[in-house]
């Protein structure tokens, strides 16, 4: 089927609620409030060999709007989770999807602001924090990245083979999730942050956890970051050593001169040469971690 053909039969399955989601489609390009986007550095992986495109993934009160990207005609193929920046699943995030494929994944990026609203469309990132990231629970990220694991062996993919990477708040997920689902190989988290404010929606972060990882993370960070302080980074690494045996599996690495979103080639906190080498030891810890 088609891939517009696929999308509008889902959007029009039984039991799809439009009341429960705002966002309902990913639509293209890149969020509003990182503009202007550094075209000169912004990577563009195409879809060539590849199946591509939004997907819906049933939950628990519907269907969430993910992007799927995956070798075409394979099966049994490694899963990744790949969770968003505060921005949602925009083009960067989607780009990201098709570089696992063509290294032989099936990388699923869901939009897990869906039912908060849609990031992508606001123009002020205090504004996000405030009306979406900030209002949207750990509770249900975790429940919807359960459901697109479980969406993803449906259609063929070896759930057993989980991994899962994140950036900027995704990276903070990224360790919750470890955390969560005894599935998971493998974590990747790009400058996540360590600790926060606990309310409602955050009751536990990444350093109330290391007991209780459940997969090791590797966590790549910038010694420039003014977001998240060396001394949590530091904490979180003698927190990790006596936590869990997966805590004692993780590592964090530093980059010195790198700044925060140092990963975010569309951005100028891009940094080529440390996120080259990010990306290869994402690559190596997937892999050593049998995903």
């Amino acid at each position: 089927m088609p891939q517009d053909a696929e999308f509008a039969s889902l959007v029009d399955a039984p039991g799809f609620d439009r009341r429960s989601f705002i966002v309902t489609a990913l639509g293209a390009g890149f969020a509003l409030a990182t503009q202007p986007v550094a075209a000169q550095t912004a990577i563009v992986t195409d879809a060539a060999g590849l199946v591509a495109g939004e997907v819906r993934v049933p939950v628990r009160d519907g269907q969430m709007v993910a992007y799927r990207a995956a070798p075409a005609g394979q099966q049994k193929l490694p899963v990744v989770l790949v969770v968003s920046e505060i921005f949602g699943v925009h083009e960067y995030i989607r780009d990201v999807c098709r570089r696992l494929a063509k290294l032989g994944y099936f990388a699923v990026a869901p939009e897990l602001f869906a039912r908060q609203g849609d990031p992508r469309s606001i123009d002020s990132i205090p504004d996000i924090l405030a009306r979406i990231t900030g209002r949207t629970p750990d509770a249900q990220v975790m429940a919807d990245l359960d459901a697109c694991v479980a969406w993803a062996g449906a259609q063929g993919a070896d759930a057993g083979r989980l991994g899962i990477t994140g950036f900027c708040w995704g990276g903070r997920i990224t360790w919750l999730y470890c955390a969560h689902n005894p599935a998971v190989r493998a974590g990747v988290a790009w400058y996540g942050r360590l600790v926060g404010a606990v309310n409602e929606f955050t009751p536990r972060h990444p350093a109330d956890l290391t007991g209780e990882l459940k997969a090791p993370v590797l966590g790549l960070y910038g010694g420039l970051d003014t977001g998240i302080p060396l001394d949590t980074v530091e904490a979180m690494e003698s927190a990790l050593k006596r936590g869990s045996p997966a805590a004692r599996a993780s590592e964090i690495h530093l980059y010195d001169n790198a700044p925060h979103a140092f990963h975010a080639d569309y951005r100028p906190s891009y940094r080529r040469e440390d996120a080259v080498d990010g990306w290869q030891r994402l690559l190596s810890w997937l892999r050593d971690k049998g995903v």
